[in-house]
């Protein structure tokens, strides 16, 4: 619940930016010079730039959250080894192993949801943040095509 209200805060001050900027941009064009025409206009295309960013990292954050819950209730999410660093990423000497065991169930069962989400959070706790989100988009996509 925290992590929605942080979202929505930080969706809320996005807007506020996009609506600031869109407002400098209007008062850009208005001052009529080749350099503030051309300030103008940056800051028009930078707004829906941002706008776009914003919904497609709320999508994929609700999405995989969604998979998070269905997965959570199945009793289908990895469990963590016995120790853990301050921060709650795997000790450097269990990625290898982990990252092995869940990369092999995804290569025998590729169109399942279940075992690439179960990956991408193997991969998040391993500090591996990009290969994570692909992971996950992936199980997005797969949990779409056979939902």
């Amino acid at each position: 619940m925290i992590s929605r209200i942080g979202v929505a805060v930080m969706g809320a001050a996005l807007l506020l930016y996009i609506a600031t900027v869109v407002w400098l941009a209007v008062l850009f064009l208005a001052v009529g010079t080749p350099a503030a025409v051309g300030m103008g206009i940056a800051l028009i295309v930078i707004a829906p730039i941002g706008a776009w960013a914003l919904v497609r990292e709320m999508q994929f954050g609700f999405a995989a959250d969604r998979l998070g819950r269905v997965l959570h209730a199945e009793g289908g999410m990895p469990e963590a080894p016995g120790e853990l660093t301050p921060s709650g990423r795997l000790l450097s000497r269990d990625v290898d192993a982990l990252i092995n065991v869940y990369t092999s169930q995804v290569t025998a069962s590729p169109d399942d949801w279940r075992a690439r989400f179960r990956l991408g959070v193997v991969q998040d706790a391993a500090g591996r943040r990009k290969d994570a989100r692909s992971s996950i988009r992936e199980a997005i996509r797969l949990s779409r095509t056979r939902s």
